[in-house]
């Protein structure tokens, strides 16, 4: 059956075979997972490779219809849901931890990183392709000029890793960026030493603000009316750490609830 890419789904269709199966290898079961959803399978280019593992119990979720029929007829067995990631409760599926993998619609790749984050209690592994310019955002270190929310965020939670780049030449229709395959793997922190709304709400305060320097672009944030500590008042949001944006929001935000 064949699968029209829809622009309105930011679909493109993985055409190399290899890169596919190792996309699929980098899956290393971090956490302890058995359980895998894969996030729009479009043809299956990845899903083949993940019925062949014996060490995954594989879910895929799908919102195009197209897909939907493609994908019960070539793999009768597979578990498929029909419907959005981003609106889908991941509670649902299975008990445990569990992995995301996919060849991510460009179009809500970054949603998928948030919808990730509130299941971080049991989603410890993600190997996922990406938009270069997104991924290069949720890896992002400090002092980098694409060092932003997304990354402060997602590292909080997640070490990051970049595996490989991928060609426009790869997918059908060929995209007019490069790709990257990331993996992030769940790390070891549990709470952050600080009220997680506070958290939140001074990252995006300070990069909503980041040409400006911390003492201007925070003045008036709820904790901090007093100034700043003198270290980080002259700095800029992209120079500090994820623990550095943890101890400014203790600061703010009085002891942990």
């Amino acid at each position: 059956m064949h699968v029209r890419p829809k622009k309105h789904l930011g679909q493109h269709f993985l055409k190399e075979d290899a890169i596919a199966a190792r996309i699929v290898g980098a899956l290393t079961g971090h956490g302890g997972y058995r359980h895998v959803l894969e996030v729009g399978p479009g043809t299956g280019a990845l899903t083949r490779h993940l019925l062949r593992r014996t060490d995954i119990t594989l879910t895929a979720i799908e919102v195009d219809t197209e897909s939907l029929a493609h994908l019960r007829a070539e793999h009768p067995g597979l578990r498929l849901i029909e419907g959005d990631l981003l609106q889908a409760d991941l509670d649902a599926i299975g008990d445990g931890p569990f992995a995301l993998v996919g060849n991510f619609p460009y179009n809500i790749s970054t949603q998928i990183v948030f919808k990730v984050l509130e299941h971080r209690h049991r989603c410890t592994e993600v190997v996922g392709m990406f938009q270069k310019e997104v991924a290069d955002r949720i890896r992002a270190a400090p002092g980098s000029r694409v060092y932003g929310i997304t990354s402060v965020l997602a590292q909080a939670w997640y070490r990051v890793e970049p595996l490989f780049l991928v060609e426009p030449g790869s997918f059908i229709p060929p995209p007019k960026v490069r790709s990257a395959v990331i993996r992030m793997q769940r790390n070891d922190t549990t709470r952050l030493a600080c009220d997680e709304g506070v958290f939140h709400r001074l990252v995006k305060a300070a990069f909503n603000q980041r040409r400006k320097t911390l003492a201007n672009a925070l003045r008036h944030f709820p904790g901090l009316e007093g100034g700043l500590p003198p270290e980080l008042a002259g700095r800029r949001a992209e120079q500090l750490s994820v623990d550095a944006f943890v101890a400014l929001a203790a600061a703010a935000g009085g002891p942990q609830r």
